[in-house]
C-alpha cells in the first residue's frame, strides 16, 4: 500500500496479550494485508530499577497499588512519535460509541494506554493530555480487553476490510437505531417463520419493515438511544412498536 497503515499502538504490561483475536477472521486477516498494524509495547521496558517496578501504594493509604506517573509518562513519550492521539481506557472515560469509533478509525491511527491496578497517578492525565475512554458501566482487570474491542471496532470500518461496504450502513447505532433482526434459511425453524415480507420480494416493504424493527427494538430495550432519536427526527411519523 502506497500510504502508511492505520496503525494502533497499545502501551501495556502484558504485550502477550496482543494480538489475541486481532489475529483472527476480519482483523487478522486486514492485518496481513497490510490494510492495518498493531505496534505493542511494554510499559515494564521504561521502569527506572532493577526490579522494572511499574506500580507504588497509593498516597494517602488504601487497597491496591497505582502505576506510577514517571514510568507511565516515559512510556508514553516514547511514542509520542506514533500516529493517532493518546487514549487512555479507564472505566472514569466518555463513554465509547460508534460516532468516536468512526472518529478514530478515520484518522492515521490511535495510541492506546492500558491501565491496570487501582488505575494511574493522575498527575499523567494532566502531564500527558489525552482522551479518556470507558467501554462501558463495569470495571475489567485491565484495559486491554477495551483496547482489543476498539481496535477491532475501528479496523472493521478501514477501507477494504468489510467484504461488502454496504454492510455496515444499517448495524446498530450508525442511524441512532439499534439493528433490525435478521433471518436466513430453513424458512421454518422450531415452529417459527421466517417473516413473510422478508421473502416478498418487495424492496420497499422490506425496508419499512426493518425501519419499524429497528424503531420497535430501539423503543423497548434503549430509552435513552431512542429519546435521541425523536429529538432529531421531530416531526417525522415514527413507527409504532406493535406493527408486525
Amino acid at each position: 500500500m502506497a500510504n502508511a497503515p492505520w496503525t494502533a499502538t497499545v502501551l501495556t504490561l502484558y504485550p502477550e496479550m496482543f494480538p489475541g483475536p486481532l489475529g483472527a477472521s476480519l482483523a487478522g486477516r486486514a492485518c496481513a494485508e497490510g490494510r492495518w498494524a498493531l505496534d505493542v509495547r511494554n510499559i515494564r521496558n521504561h521502569a527506572h530499577d532493577t526490579h522494572r517496578t511499574v506500580d507504588d501504594t497509593p498516597a494517602g493509604g488504601g487497597p491496591g497499588m497505582v502505576m506510577r506517573a514517571d514510568v507511565m509518562a516515559a512510556a508514553i513519550d516514547a511514542s509520542a512519535a506514533q500516529p493517532g492521539p493518546l487514549v487512555y481506557l479507564t472505566p472514569r472515560g466518555r463513554p465509547l460509541t460508534q460516532a468516536l469509533v468512526r472518529e478514530i478509525a478515520a484518522g492515521p491511527g490511535v495510541q492506546l494506554v492500558c491501565g491496570r491496578f487501582e488505575g494511574i497517578d493522575a498527575r499523567v492525565f494532566a502531564a500527558r493530555p489525552g482522551l479518556e475512554v470507558s467501554l462501558g458501566d463495569f470495571v475489567l482487570s485491565g484495559g486491554e480487553v477495551a483496547a482489543l474491542a476498539l481496535i477491532d471496532a475501528c479496523v472493521r470500518l478501514l477501507p477494504g476490510v468489510m467484504g461488502t461496504a454496504a454492510s455496515g450502513a444499517e448495524e446498530s447505532f450508525e442511524n441512532g437505531l439499534l439493528e433490525y433482526p435478521h433471518y436466513t434459511r430453513p424458512q421454518t425453524f422450531d415452529g417459527l417463520e421466517i417473516p413473510a415480507v422478508l421473502t416478498s420480494g418487495h424492496h420497499e416493504n422490506v425496508q419499512a419493515w426493518r425501519l419499524r424493527e429497528a424503531e420497535r427494538l430501539t423503543r423497548a430495550r434503549r430509552p435513552d438511544l431512542w429519546a435521541a432519536y425523536v429529538a432529531r427526527n421531530t416531526g417525522a411519523p415514527s413507527a409504532r412498536p406493535d406493527h408486525a
